[in-house]
């Protein structure tokens, strides 16, 4: 029987094994001496070259911000208000869309009527297992300069899921094709995906799925509002940190990069504190001003009104107490002043 079995065997065909691959080939010491390209950024501190996973919630603007840069890239110029862009090939899959509002779209981006021949659209797309890779592939070799292509949205192209396979490795073969695409050609992919109702104190946590979707993507970009704002949230393998405030005019259509969330929060709460002080009939504490400017971090608070000093937009007229540049004398601090220095509400410096 097992004299049978080997005979079997050995007339079944068998794969030739593959070349053995030797390491150490190359060295550290090479590497240190290659010259290599920088990375390409389609649009700077944005979308790198590779493939990035855009997330938000729904309704909150995405395919206006990714129509908007796709308008900029297509034509070459400004992108989200002040980003200035070159121009290329650009493939916008509006599988969410349809022509009308699509045009509509269009018609308020552009309102002088300029028409971006680079930019080109579809409605549809084949899921990506089932020729939609090799239909976007043909697009970006049919070009002659591509630079960006955006799918939105993931749900519309991902792969169908198989009976036995886990999330975290369909989510992986779901971007795979597309990150590999991406680094093929050099070339930045956008593929929008939506957040989870519930709230997370890393925004990235908020993306639906598993880590693999993160894990796949070069670059992961998140777009979240909250009471201070919206804030764009970036993270990549070969881009820095990116916490950005951006402002969307309803009107335009537009999206604007404001700057360092950070700093651009810093400048909201110095203007509230200035109007806070300018309505004031006298001096205020630390205290009256967290209330009045309904402000909930004291500690901050009191680091921003001692910059805010040093810097002379404020003065102190007495210990603890602040108001704008000569509003008031010294005298009026009177009772208030003894009132809160009894309970210690003086500043920290």
């Amino acid at each position: 029987m097992a004299e049978a079995a080997y005979k079997i065997e050995q007339l079944l065909p068998h794969s030739a094994k593959p070349s053995p691959r030797r390491f150490g080939s190359a060295t550290a010491a090479e590497l240190m001496d290659e010259v290599l390209p920088p990375i390409r950024y389609i649009v700077p501190m944005i979308f790198a070259e590779g493939l990035t996973l855009f997330g938000g919630k729904p309704k909150l603007g995405k395919s206006w911000f990714l129509l908007g840069t796709a308008i900029a890239v297509a034509m070459g110029g400004v992108a989200l208000g002040n980003i200035e862009v070159e121009q290329g090939d650009v493939l916008y899959l509006a599988l969410e869309d349809n022509k009308r509002r699509l045009q509509k779209r269009l018609s308020q981006l552009l309102p002088t009527g300029k028409k971006p021949e680079r930019l080109h659209y579809d409605l549809e797309c084949r899921r990506l297992d089932d020729g939609g890779l090799e239909d976007i592939r043909d697009w970006i070799e049919s070009r002659p300069d591509p630079r960006l292509v955006i799918v939105d949205v993931l749900n519309k192209v991902r792969p169908a899921m198989k009976g036995n396979e886990g999330i975290y490795d369909y989510d992986v073969r779901s971007l795979a094709g597309l990150q590999a695409l991406a680094a093929e050609f050099g070339i930045a992919i956008v593929v929008v995906h939506h957040t989870r109702k519930a709230e997370a104190e890393d925004p990235f946590d908020c993306l639906s799925g598993s880590t693999g979707l993160t894990g796949t993507a070069d670059t992961t970009l998140v777009l979240a509002r909250n009471s201070q704002g919206t804030t764009l949230y970036g993270r990549g393998r070969d881009i820095e940190e990116v916490e950005r405030a951006l402002t969307f005019d309803k009107t335009t259509g537009q999206w604007t990069m404001l700057g360092a969330a950070a700093d651009v929060r810093r400048s909201d709460e110095r203007k509230i504190i200035l109007d806070v002080l300018r309505d004031a009939s006298e001096p205020m504490s630390p205290k009256e001003i967290m209330i009045a400017a309904t402000l909930d971090n004291r500690n901050a608070l009191d680091l921003m009104l001692y910059k805010m000093s040093k810097a002379g937009e404020i003065e102190k007229p007495k210990r603890g107490f602040y108001q704008l540049p000569g509003a008031h004398t010294a005298g009026k601090v009177g009772k208030m002043e003894r009132s809160w220095d009894r309970y210690g509400e003086g500043d920290h410096e």
